[in-house]
């Protein structure tokens, strides 16, 4: 750790290799996105906290998941908005692991978060006569901090595996942030136990949880087809449909294509591209996907607003 810092004390991200009138375009959009993501799931988790209503297994999963979207966008946009405006600041030696184990540890747990929740609508769709008894809040509590742990250690190994090799230059990270890929890069030593440890990580945090989660959604399309009225089994397709757009080709998807596909098949930028959908499309449509369009949701948003109107005109 400390040959590590004696070479490098900082590293500095490329960003994206615009010219300035693009770059303040890039940071007039991603700021607007940035807003809406913090705002969306900010809306979620207050209204989940304030309607009793919705203190329910289904939507304590979605405060942690708004909970981890929140994070995601805080831990890598503010950076990327600062290299947008000044492209040669440096983040330190620190700043750099701190931002990776953040990164990763949120990663993980999403990843973890989104296979539990199509476990509870398998249980509250093919066994609604049991689900108090399965979704207990003992059970609950114990899933979301067991996601939360496993997402934790797991990127904990990934920080020690980096710390112990040396980085002797150069410094420039070719991303918008300190991702584990990039770094690896710059290190002067073998990296392959860094490289066989990602992928082992990728099957357990990536293809197994989207396997559990394809299954769930499959017995639920099953469930969804034997029910008589058509109404009902209209919402509840097209419910289940977008959950799968977004779980599968948003997250999950491009997760896969940039840690398991062959790194040939998709250079540098188009790296960037895709970690966007990390760091913006993901945790801004999360809350649209999950909650807005719930009816649920909607009710629980007009009720606050209100008893908010109503408390104006007291």
């Amino acid at each position: 750790m400390g040959e590590n810092q004696t070479a490098v004390t900082e590293f500095i991200l490329l960003g994206f290799c615009f010219g300035p009138r693009i770059r303040m375009v890039l940071f007039g959009l991603f700021s607007l996105f940035y807003a809406c993501t913090l705002l969306g799931n900010s809306i979620i988790l207050g209204l989940i906290w304030l309607d009793s209503r919705l203190h329910t297994p289904m939507y304590f999963f979605l405060s942690h998941l708004a909970i981890v979207d929140i994070a995601y966008a805080c831990n890598t946009v503010p950076q990327m908005l600062v290299n947008l405006l000044k492209p040669d600041k440096p983040i330190s030696f620190a700043g750099c692991w701190t931002q990776t184990f953040l990164f990763l540890t949120f990663a993980h747990t999403e990843c973890l978060l989104l296979v539990v929740m199509s476990y509870d609508r398998f249980v509250a769709i093919c066994h609604p006569l049991r689900y108090s008894a399965i979704m207990s809040w003992r059970v609950c509590v114990t899933l979301v901090v067991t996601s939360w742990a496993c997402g934790s250690l797991l990127a904990l190994v990934h920080v020690v595996l980096i710390l112990r090799l040396p980085f002797c230059g150069p410094h420039e990270i070719n991303h918008f942030f300190c991702e584990i890929l990039s770094v690896l890069k710059l290190a002067c030593a073998d990296t392959r136990l860094n490289q066989v440890v990602i992928f082992v990580a990728c099957v357990f945090i990536l293809l197994w949880p989207l396997c559990l989660v394809l299954v769930s959604y499959m017995h639920i399309l099953f469930a969804i087809l034997r029910i008589r009225s058509g109404e009902g089994r209209r919402k509840a397709f097209s419910t289940c449909s977008s959950h799968l757009c977004v779980v599968v080709g948003l997250f999950f998807g491009s997760a896969i294509v940039m840690y398991m596909a062959p790194k040939s098949h998709h250079p540098e930028e188009q790296q960037k591209i895709l970690f966007l959908f990390y760091s913006f499309l993901n945790p801004m449509l999360n809350p649209l996907i999950y909650s807005l369009r719930n009816a649920e949701v909607k009710g629980a948003l007009r009720r606050a607003l209100y008893k908010e109107s109503h408390s104006q005109l007291e």
